[in-house]
């Protein structure tokens, strides 16, 4: 590992300015960047400890809603009586991720900035646009199991690793932000980015904008007695997705009022399903609808040598999780 400075920041504004120096990165539960350090895919000249500000309540706010703090821990998160009452999804998402170890230390906010687990992008002796741009991708002619069918392009197709995400981009949560020109909002659909041309971005962030908050919207909360996060993985804990399924209904009476479908393990970020939730907006549920909605989402979908059996796993998986959230009452 190279060496490296280490700051420990006080407050948020001595925190970014530190995080705007070249090389520079946060640190917070370090579960993800401490690993791709050992393993010599990021070298930071610099770490900036960012566990000591008063950035981890989780607070409900006056309109309704309920602010996540970025520096909360994943179990607190997952364990706070308002986010398992109005938000389940979310609490589904956080306890089907790592284990209880991880989820001790991991933040809600380092856990949106997690970068994939593509074997080609810690393998630095592999060709890889995300991790060096222009060496090209060693996943589309390699072992590509675990990678995208949606969103890919010829640069990546490397797929977003993470669970809580999945239920925030269905829940159409907003991440707070601060950085060297202030404060600012980006609906969470605005945040993570697919690959293009520019692989190596994950998200849509300033050189030193640090993530102080998650908002669950108070309208969000409708869905909490149906709603359902199904992960689909290769052993039953301690394993990232194949396939997950964010699925939540809003009935009126015996019809679907709105749905809400956002995919994990199959695309460069959470993939909302908008063209299968706007299928099943009106309808009354039933088995054929759901399969008509999961056709509806994988439209697109492009398997390559290895991974093409998870285009019918991922039709499938909504199918299953439509059915659960149908059934669901709490």
């Amino acid at each position: 590992m190279k060496p490296f400075a280490f700051t420990r920041a006080t407050d948020v504004d001595t925190a970014i300015r530190a995080a705007t120096q070249p090389g520079a990165r946060f640190l917070a539960g370090g579960t993800n960047i401490v690993d791709l350090m050992k393993e010599g895919v990021e070298a930071p000249d610099q770490l900036v400890d960012i566990n000591r500000l008063p950035l981890a309540a989780i607070e409900a706010q006056p309109a309704g809603g309920l602010r996540l703090g970025a520096l909360a821990r994943n179990s607190d998160t997952a364990n706070h009586p308002v986010l398992r009452t109005r938000y389940p999804l979310v609490a589904q998402a956080i306890l089907a991720g790592a284990s209880g170890q991880l989820r001790n230390a991991a933040t809600n906010g380092g856990n949106l900035r997690q970068r994939t687990r593509c074997p080609y992008f810690y393998d630095v002796t592999q060709p890889c646009n995300k991790r060096e741009p222009g060496t090209g991708c060693s996943a589309l002619q390699g072992f590509n199991r675990n990678h995208a069918v949606l969103g890919t392009s010829a640069k990546c197709i490397a797929s977003y690793p993470g669970d809580m995400a999945q239920a925030l981009h269905a829940l159409d949560a907003v991440v707070q932000l601060q950085g060297p020109s202030g404060r600012r909002t980006i609906p969470i659909a605005q945040f993570h980015r697919l690959p293009g041309e520019t692989p190596e971005l994950d998200a849509n962030l300033a050189p030193g904008e640090l993530i102080t908050a998650i908002d669950l919207p108070a309208e969000s909360a409708r869905f909490a007695q149906r709603s359902h996060y199904l992960k689909v993985r290769d052993r039953a804990s301690y394993a990232f997705a194949l396939v997950s399924v964010a699925a939540a209904l809003d009935m009126e009476g015996s019809r679907i009022r709105q749905a809400r479908i956002c995919l994990g393990g199959v695309a460069h970020m959470p993939w909302r399903a908008r063209e299968a939730e706007a299928l099943l907006q009106g309808a009354e549920p039933n088995m054929a609808l759901f399969r008509q909605a999961a056709e509806a989402a994988l439209a697109g979908a492009t398997g390559f040598e290895h991974n093409r059996f998870k285009i019918e796993l991922v039709r499938r998986s909504i199918v299953r999780a439509l059915e659960t959230t149908s059934r669901s009452t709490a």
